[in-house]
């Protein structure tokens, strides 16, 4: 893409806002080095190299007030963030200093950036496309280190290269397809029926791979909710406490103290879970809150990606267990992890009672994975960690370092109008239908891809994807 021409500067703090040690000032455009200079006491900084720090202080020209001390970072076009002039102006990070080093730029020429504008400026000149711009969010956002690492490989293009290669192979299609409309009257074929369908069974397959990786990648950008549900004084609370490593909720002996959700989210091995514990599940109880929480339970567990059903293996038997899943899952399709708690007050047996053929087979999947721990000692806990990664990863987190992982909705869209549209070219291809319609749909799948990096775009879609970024990015 070809660097746009931006004729103003903008400037917006790059930090979060809030008192602090220190703050960044970040100032983009034409006249980036020139409004800064004109408020610096460095009178070289006009002429001077671009990569370079700068120590001195800002000052008011028409009252001559000193504002901050502070060091300019100077980076000079195209070799910045923005293809632009850059300075950086790393100030105190008191408020007030704040507001005081913008309002002095905004009056020396420049104005107050928009959302994502400069994220939007980088896209713009040609520093990166689309798709890499989102990354630039989602890396600011990442809170694991599965969430950092795909936004990481997104950021470096190998999400966009991947589309770049399949929209190449394409276009060449498409490209020899427009020429045999030139040529309609002469009935010629340029474009290989065979070569097509090999190349469009190959590229709806990477497609397909593409679209079915957005299931993990949505857990890895947005965490999964795991509610812990069961029968009072099951230890749920207890478990909560456990897997938070803190005093979350309150655990007491009598039944029904949990009378709504408490919820909080833990990272476990890169990936982020949000537990939530419910009241407990009883339908004799006579106290009217108590059972708006147990109703409330039931419908928090049919919005839920994972159920952990915890029981008391000193009061429960495995059919009992068995038959509230059941019961409690009807109808849903969610998996289910069995876990069998205060294995330290069970008897010698009642392990083995449970871990013979305990199986579920009305359950969402075809096995409940069961595991064993005694929540109030801390027993199992890494146990149940392990369960709890391998039910969400599967073997398909095993090569995340490398492998293209889509977490962004707006790409999963895009690439399913992709399939739909190169599905309809295979059965054009199938049915003999003319070259007319195989070109059209070829190039809605085009598009299609296209639009996820921005190489076919609208204004509506760019404003409505950098307004979501914060001011100074």
């Amino acid at each position: 893409m070809a660097q746009a021409l931006f004729s103003d500067t903008i400037v917006a703090l790059s930090t979060p806002p809030g008192a602090g040690a220190l703050a960044v000032v970040r100032l983009s455009g034409p006249a980036a080095v020139a409004t800064t200079a004109s408020v610096f006491s460095k009178k070289n900084l006009a002429n001077a190299a671009g990569h370079t720090l700068h120590y001195g202080t800002l000052r008011d020209p028409e009252s001559g007030d000193i504002i901050d001390e502070v060091v300019v970072a100077l980076y000079r076009t195209p070799r910045s963030f923005t293809r632009e002039d850059v300075v950086e102006i790393s100030c105190h990070g008191s408020d007030y200093v704040v507001r005081q080093v913008l309002a002095l730029l905004l009056r020396h020429g420049a104005r107050l950036a928009e959302a994502g504008e400069f994220t939007k400026r980088a896209f713009l000149n040609g520093a990166m496309d689309l798709a890499q711009a989102e990354a630039v969010a989602d890396l600011i956002a990442a809170d694991s280190a599965l969430s950092h690492r795909v936004a990481l490989n997104q950021l470096r293009g190998g999400f966009s290269q991947e589309l770049r290669d399949l929209r190449g192979r394409l276009i060449k299609f498409a490209a020899l397809l427009e020429l045999e409309l030139d040529f309609g009257e002469e009935d010629v074929e340029f474009a290989d029926r065979t070569g097509l369908a090999h190349l469009l069974n190959e590229v709806r397959g990477v497609v397909a791979g593409l679209l079915r990786s957005f299931e993990l990648g949505n857990v890895i950008k947005n965490g999964i909710t795991a509610v812990i549900a069961g029968r009072p004084n099951a230890g749920k609370s207890t478990l909560l406490n456990a897997l938070l490593r803190e005093e979350r909720a309150i655990v007491s002996a009598i039944p029904g103290t949990t009378r709504d959700f408490i919820e909080d989210e833990v990272s476990i091995d890169g990936l982020r879970f949000r537990f939530v514990d419910t009241a407990g599940l009883r339908d004799d109880t006579a106290d009217e809150v108590e059972a708006i929480g147990v109703a409330r339970t039931r419908e928090r567990v049919s919005k839920a990606a994972l159920l952990l059903y915890l029981f008391d293996l000193t009061q429960m038997h495995p059919e009992e267990v068995q038959v509230e899943i059941r019961e409690l899952t009807q109808g849903l399709d969610l998996p289910v992890m069995a876990v069998g708690n205060k294995t330290d007050l069970a008897a010698p047996g009642a392990q083995a009672a449970f871990a013979s053929g305990f199986r579920i087979p009305d359950a969402a999947g075809p096995e409940t994975p069961l595991v064993f721990l005694a929540a109030g000692q801390g027993q199992g806990l890494e146990a149940l960690h392990e369960a709890l990664v391998r039910q969400v990863r599967g073997s398909a987190l095993e090569n995340t370092a490398s492998a293209t992982i889509v977490t962004n909705v707006r790409h999963a869209r895009a690439l399913e109008a992709a399939a739909n549209h190169l599905a309809a070219v295979q059965v054009g291809l199938d049915t003999g239908r003319g070259t007319e319609l195989l070109a059209a749909d070829l190039r809605h799948a085009l598009a299609a891809l296209g639009e996820i990096t921005g190489e076919i775009s609208s204004e509506d879609l760019l404003t409505s994807i950098f307004t979501q970024f914060c001011i100074g990015k």
